[in-house]
């Protein structure tokens, strides 16, 4: 059986794909009460493909206003979550990768993006610039109209508002599984 790890994808929709395809996804997030940074690989089989999307809150441009009001700890430990998916990735030696998250200071410490969409590239009306990094083959866009605009300031404040957030949109995550099946 092919396996997916799917990293910090709360929701799922990224490696759902793989999953109604049959793969074996094994999805890791601190909400689910599981610790990307605790992850042991020694009993995983081999694994075909991660994906990795690290919670955004310390890096996106959105945010930038509140970064420096914040202490130094909650970049440190952004940044364990990032180096543990990127761990993860060197020691299972998949066949490709990818790690995602939208505009933002991140590129100071990945360098550039390898790959940016919109989600109105692959068929869902709607802006969130979002960055990709690592070794995987780039999906075929199929662009509409971004009719909806950046709906991502009409959701409202909440518990839930960073999840909404940070869901992957469904036509890119089609899209990215049939470029890397």
């Amino acid at each position: 059986m092919l396996t997916i790890l799917s990293l910090c994808d709360l929701t799922g929709e990224w490696s759902k794909p793989y999953e109604q395809a049959g793969y074996d996804v094994i999805r890791v997030d601190l909400q689910r009460g599981q610790d990307v940074r605790l992850m042991r690989v020694d009993d995983l089989p081999p694994v075909r493909g991660v994906l990795a999307a690290p919670p955004c809150t310390e890096f996106a441009s959105s945010g930038a206003r509140w970064w420096s009001g914040k202490p130094p700890e909650s970049l440190t430990n952004a940044l364990s979550v990032l180096d543990a998916c990127l761990r993860i990735v060197h020691v299972t030696q998949p066949m490709w990768w990818c790690l995602e998250n939208p505009v933002g200071r991140l590129v100071r410490f990945l360098g550039p993006a390898a790959y940016s969409f919109d989600p109105s590239d692959f068929g869902d009306p709607y802006t969130k610039r979002t960055l990709l990094w690592g070794r995987f083959n780039h999906p075929v866009r199929c662009p509409v109209e971004p009719t909806q605009g950046s709906k991502m300031h009409l959701i409202p404040p909440g518990p839930q508002r960073q999840n909404m957030r940070s869901k992957t949109p469904q036509g890119f995550s089609r899209a990215f599984f049939e470029a890397n099946p």
